[in-house]
């Protein structure tokens, strides 16, 4: 004769509210985009790593003529993902100062790439 399975006491959310409270925090995934292969910004765009680490001749054309530059992981938390944290793409404005600023640390530039054609200059300053 077959044995019958013993009916538990307490059911699942009983066991939950036994548990000892856990800490609140907000979690942070930081995915590095060269590792990964590429990342999403702040606007839902991805982009996919093209080459890399390029050299400084070609790092100085991406700066004054990619369509984006990005310093890295200095960024924020991404809107639609919140426990995300992107590059923060500079404004046209702010790509000069940047570039000197990394030339002036240690640094290596990559090349991304969107599905529509657009290139970003990725200068990682914290290597």
């Amino acid at each position: 004769m077959p044995n019958k399975p013993r009916r538990r006491s307490g059911g699942f959310a009983e066991v939950l509210a036994a548990l000892p409270p856990q800490e609140e925090h907000e979690p942070l995934e930081v995915r590095n985009p060269i590792g990964s292969g590429g990342f999403l910004d702040g606007a839902g765009c991805y982009w996919r790593l093209a080459r890399g680490p390029v050299d400084r001749r070609l790092a100085r054309r991406l700066a004054a003529g990619a369509d984006e530059l990005t310093l890295g992981l200095r960024g924020r938390r991404h809107e639609a993902f919140p426990d995300h944290f992107v590059p923060v793409l500079l404004a046209p404005e702010e790509r000069p100062a940047a570039w000197h600023a990394a030339c002036a640390e240690d640094h290596r530039a990559y090349e991304f790439r969107a599905a529509d054609g657009r290139t970003l200059l990725y200068l990682d300053v914290s290597c």
